[in-house]
C-alpha cells in the first residue's frame, strides 16, 4: 500500500512534470495523461504522439493525426538522421499552415526509438517502420505504459501476433492496426450487404493481392552515412545496402524491403493485410480463420493458394481481373469490392439496398485515426484492434509458409498451431541477430 510520504513526492514531481512541460511547450499546453496515470483525460482533451519510422508512410500519417484528429505529435524517431530532420521540419510546417501555430516548435527526435519510448510526455505511439520491427518496438511501446498504432500487416511472424495480443491484454493498452478499409464506407457496406445475406449464402471468396515473399536479392550499394545501418536491419540478418529497399527522403517511391522475406511478407501480406481483412470480417472470422491451406501444384506459382474454413467456405488467393480487391460469391449473387469500386452482380442487390435505407453510396474514409484516438480516451476498442490485426496477418503468413513447403497444411485457429507439421510449427516463429 502506497504511504502518505510517496504519494505526497510522487504528487511533487507529477506538478513539477507539468509546470515544466508547459515552459517548453509555450502556448500549446499539453498535460500528458502518463503522468496522471492511463485513462485520465487532460482537460485540454489533447493526446500526446511519437513516431517511430519516419519514411514515406509517415508522411501521410503525419498529416492524416495533425489534419483529422485533435492529437498532438511531439516527437519521431528514425534511424536515418535526414529523416529525423525532414520529420521535424514537416510536422512544424502542418502546424503553422493548419493550425496556425506559428510558433510551435515541440518535436523532439532522436535516432534511438527508446530515447523516444522514455519520454513520459508521450502518451501514445505510431509504429510505421518496416515489418521486421513492429513487434519489437509496438511492445516495448505497451510495456513502456503507451498506447500503439502499428501499421499493417500487424507482424511478420505468427508467433510475433500472439506476443502482441498477449502483451495488449496484459498492459491494458489501446492498440490499433492500420487496415484503415475497416472505416471506409465502402467496406463497411460490402460487408453490411454480404452479412445480411444480400448475396445468399457464400460460398467462395476470391481475395487478389501480390506475391509471395521473396529471399532478399539486390545487388550491395555504400551505405548513406546518414543511415545507422545495422540499427535499420535491427532484428534481421544484415542485409547489403540498397536504396530500393530503405531510400533516402529525396525519393518519393514505398521502398521495397516489403517483398523480401527477411523484412516484409511480400506483397502477399502487404496488400493481404487489407484485403484478407475484408474477406474475414465478411464472413465473420475476426476471430479465427481457415483450418486448412492448400498451395497450388506448381512450386513456381505466385496465386492460387486455396484456404477452407471449417464451415467449408473456400477462399481463394486468385487474380480475378479487377487489381487488389474481394469478389463474395454466394448462393443468390456476388459481390466485388476494392477500393475502386463497389459492384454487385445482379446490380440490383447493390441499389436496391440503397433505397431501401435511403443512403448513398460516397468515397468516404471514415477517420481511423480519431477512431484510435476516441479508442484511448475511452479506453474502448478500436475498430481493428490486436486480435483481428493478428488474425488477418496470420492469413498471410500461413499463406507464405505453406507456397515455400509447396504442401498442404491444416491449422487449428483455436490453439494457433499447425497439426501433425513439426517443420511448419518452427516457422511460426524467427530468431532475432543481435545487433
Amino acid at each position: 500500500m502506497e504511504t502518505l510520504k510517496n504519494s505526497k513526492i510522487k504528487s511533487e514531481s507529477r506538478r513539477k512534470f507539468i509546470k515544466r512541460a508547459s515552459l517548453v511547450v509555450g502556448a500549446i499546453t499539453i498535460v500528458p495523461r502518463h503522468v496522471l496515470g492511463r485513462g485520465f483525460i487532460a482537460p485540454n482533451d489533447k493526446i500526446n504522439l511519437g513516431f517511430i519510422g519516419l519514411g514515406k508512410q509517415s508522411a501521410g500519417l503525419a498529416r492524416a493525426f495533425t489534419e483529422n484528429t485533435n492529437a498532438q505529435i511531439v516527437a519521431g524517431s528514425d534511424v536515418w538522421t535526414t529523416k529525423n530532420e525532414w520529420f521535424k521540419s514537416h510536422v512544424e510546417k502542418v502546424y503553422a499552415d493548419k493550425r496556425k501555430k506559428t510558433g510551435y516548435k515541440g518535436v523532439f527526435t532522436t535516432r534511438k526509438y527508446k530515447e523516444l519510448l522514455a519520454r513520459p510526455d508521450i502518451d501514445a505511439v505510431i509504429v510505421a517502420t518496416p515489418d521486421h520491427w513492429h513487434a519489437i518496438q509496438a511492445i516495448a511501446a505497451m510495456e513502456s505504459g503507451k498506447d500503439v498504432y502499428c501499421e499493417k500487416p500487424m507482424t511478420l511472424t505468427i508467433k510475433e501476433g500472439q506476443d502482441m495480443v498477449n502483451i495488449t491484454k496484459k498492459t491494458g493498452a489501446v492498440l490499433q492496426v492500420g487496415s484503415m478499409q475497416r472505416s471506409w464506407q465502402k467496406f463497411q457496406k460490402a460487408v453490411d450487404l454480404v452479412g445480411k445475406g444480400y448475396i445468399g449464402e457464400v460460398t467462395k471468396v476470391l481475395v487478389n493481392v501480390g506475391d509471395p515473399a521473396i529471399p532478399f536479392n539486390m545487388p550491395s550499394e555504400e551505405v548513406p552515412k546518414e543511415v545507422d545501418w545495422n540499427a535499420w536491419c535491427g532484428p534481421a540478418p544484415l542485409l547489403p545496402y540498397n536504396y530500393r529497399l530503405s531510400p533516402p527522403t529525396s525519393e518519393e517511391f514505398f521502398p521495397d524491403w516489403r517483398k523480401f522475406k527477411e523484412t516484409g511478407g511480400g506483397i502477399l501480406t502487404d496488400w493481404g493485410a487489407h484485403m484478407f481483412d475484408i474477406a474475414q470480417w465478411g464472413l465473420g472470422m475476426d476471430r479465427s480463420g481457415p483450418v486448412r491451406f492448400e498451395p497450388p501444384k506448381d512450386r513456381n506459382a505466385v496465386r492460387g493458394m486455396r484456404m477452407v474454413y471449417q464451415n467449408g467456405i473456400e477462399m481463394i488467393h486468385e487474380d480475378f481481373g479487377r487489381g487488389w480487391g474481394v469478389r463474395f460469391i454466394g448462393s443468390e449473387g456476388t459481390l466485388d469490392v476494392s477500393r475502386q469500386y463497389l459492384e454487385t452482380n445482379p446490380a440490383s442487390i447493390l441499389t436496391a439496398e440503397l433505397e431501401a435505407s435511403n443512403t448513398t453510396l460516397d468515397e468516404s474514409r471514415g477517420n481511423h485515426y480519431q477512431n484510435w484516438i476516441d479508442a484511448i480516451k475511452n479506453r474502448s476498442q478500436p475498430i481493428c484492434d490486436v486480435e483481428i490485426g493478428h488474425r488477418s496477418a496470420s492469413i498471410g503468413n500461413i499463406c507464405n509458409i505453406a507456397y515455400q513447403l509447396g504442401r498442404s497444411l491444416d491449422w487449428n485457429p483455436e490453439k494457433e498451431k499447425f497439426i501433425g507439421d513439426k517443420e511448419a510449427n518452427k516457422m511460426k516463429k524467427r530468431k532475432y541477430r543481435k545487433f
